[in-house]
């Protein structure tokens, strides 16, 4: 009767560890949040970062990969060009139920942080290669940690044209979060803002890019290159066991890689 109980029990918990490994369902144009791929000197160190931000460590064919909630991120051994800052994406946004907490927590255990303006529902954790990292704070959630947005950094002028880019080329909603220009993709919110001064292209520096994961990906691919898209790496079947690629690069300068395959992680 004990193993009858276990055995049930532990199998009450596998839906909710499969849905926690798993990528949010695309939108209608087959589009969800798929990875952010960083530059890191020191693979180890940057494993226990984030780590101790709360992912899961785990590893897909050569790449270091730390798992969070609608996000995963690749760790590539190389020499950054520079942080974060100064490209067009300056920083990303994860999600807490609570900043002050976890910000003792992350400080406690090494990490490198910054007040928000916000304090104590915004801060900023810098990883090991000049990442920038906002933490905002959502009561409600139930998830200890989990992605939130990518910040784009652009000039007055072009706020528009990339808020209309991404909703076009991935099926972006378009709307506002707070008094910024954004769109969203499941798991993640997309957010413009003005720059006064020209800013870097992500690749070479700490975030080289960033990715999408494509429900049917080749398809896509076409429909993209009927349109007139110049790709970086054309699409690319079975790259790995189960995963198909392509590579473009926004008008802006934000390296983007296309996959197909990762929402099974």
């Amino acid at each position: 009767m004990r193993a009858r109980i276990l055995i049930l029990a532990v199998a009450a918990l596998l839906p909710v560890a499969v849905s926690q490994a798993q990528l949010l369902a695309p939108n209608e144009a087959g589009v969800t949040m798929g990875h952010l791929h960083v530059n890191v000197r020191d693979a180890e160190a940057s494993k226990k970062f984030w780590a101790a931000m709360g992912g899961t460590p785990l590893k897909f064919a050569s790449f270091e990969v730390i798992k969070f909630p609608g996000v995963l991120i690749f760790l590539k051994p190389a020499e950054p060009n520079g942080g974060s800052v100064g490209s067009v994406v300056n920083h990303v946004g994860f999600q807490v139920p609570n900043v002050e907490a976890s910000i003792n927590k992350w400080k406690a255990a090494g990490l490198k942080t910054e007040p928000g303006g916000r304090w104590p529902h915004q801060a900023f954790v810098i990883s090991p290669d000049n990442l920038r990292i906002e933490i905002l704070e959502d009561t409600a959630m139930k998830e200890a940690i989990a992605s939130h947005h990518i910040h784009f950094f652009v000039s007055e002028a072009a706020i528009p044209e990339i808020k209309a880019w991404y909703a076009k080329t991935f099926g972006a909603k378009p709307g506002k979060r707070g008094d910024n220009e954004a769109d969203d993709v499941p798991g993640e919110n997309l957010t413009f803002s003005k720059s006064p001064t020209p800013l870097e292209p992500t690749k070479g520096r700490a975030l080289d890019h960033i990715g999408f994961e494509i429900k049917n990906l080749e398809a896509f691919c076409k429909k993209l290159e009927a349109s007139g898209m110049k790709f970086d790496r054309p699409y690319s079947p079975q790259v790995a066991p189960g995963l198909s690629i392509a590579f473009i690069t926004d008008p802006w300068g934000t390296y983007i890689e296309l996959t197909e395959g990762l929402d099974k992680l």
